[in-house]
Order: C-alpha cells, then structure tokens, then sequence
C-alpha cells in the first residue's frame, strides 16, 4: 500500500496525472471514501490527464454510470451509492466496462466489492481537513503491486 497526502485540489491533480500515466487499460479502481472526500475531484483529475475536459465530469450518482471517451483512454465512472444490492449494480452490465480498454473507476466500492474483480486497484480517501485529504492506494493482487509502486514514483 502507498500513501499520498493532498494538502488541496493541486495536489490531487499531481495523483490523478500519476494514475492516468501508471494504470494499464482495463484497470479497475475502486474508491473508498465518506461523502464528500474528494472520489469524483479523483476521477476529475485522472479524466483531465487524459484529455477529457475537467468540466465534463460529473458524478454519476442519479445516472449510475458515465462514459468519457474524448480523451487517449475511455474512462468509465460508477457511483453505486443509491444501488440497494449487489444484483442492481449487475444490471447495469459493469463486466462489458471491466473487460474493456478504458479505466473503470466505483464510486462507494465497498458497497459492491463482492462482484468486483478481483484484481483492482482500490483508494481508500481519508478527510483530514478543509482541503487536505490522504490517498491510501493498494493492489488486490500481486500482478498490480508494480502498478502502485510506480503511482507512487509518479505522485511524489
């Protein structure tokens, strides 16, 4: 596991430019987090990265599921926080998204983990003030823990 402090929005933007540049297509990213904590500024900061204009990233929580794919990688984006069971969030078809070429990023992922992958990347973000926040990203897998190696070469 790797630790990331944000102390504000930039330093979030300096993670989410290590992500985009580190994770392999077809990766999942499960993000954990309380309301609030920053889950979609991350996959803000990881679209922009990748040529998605920031602006056009928004939380899917009433839609469920958005789709980037202006920029050099498709970016799909779950929130599974109003889904009430784990057959809801099958419905929605998420294997189509983990079997494709574009990062897969899951909103509330501990409310689905037991239909995930079983290997993803998972960040779990921790508020630890007004603007400040700490990343804690770890490899479900042994084949991804190169992967969180190099985030965290690219993020400090």
């Amino acid at each position: 596991m790797s630790t990331f402090t944000a102390n504000d929005k930039h330093d979030t933007d300096r993670l989410g430019a290590a992500l985009a540049n580190a994770l392999p297509p077809g990766t999942v990213i499960a993000l954990i987090g309380t309301l609030g904590a920053g889950k979609t500024r991350l996959v803000q900061a990881v679209a922009a990265a990748v040529g998605v204009p920031r602006a056009e990233v928004t939380s899917p929580t009433f839609v469920l599921v958005n789709e980037y794919t202006s920029g050099r990688l498709p970016i799909y984006h779950f929130d599974t926080y109003r889904l009430k069971d784990d057959d809801e969030f099958l419905n929605l078809g998420p294997d189509e998204y983990f079997d494709s070429n574009g990062l897969t990023f899951v909103e509330w992922a501990d409310r689905v983990a037991d239909v995930l992958p079983a290997a993803r990347i998972e960040i779990t973000i921790e508020v630890t003030g007004e603007t400040s926040r700490e990343f804690h990203v770890a490899a479900t897998s042994p084949q991804l823990e190169s992967i969180v190696t190099k985030i965290h070469s690219l993020a400090v």
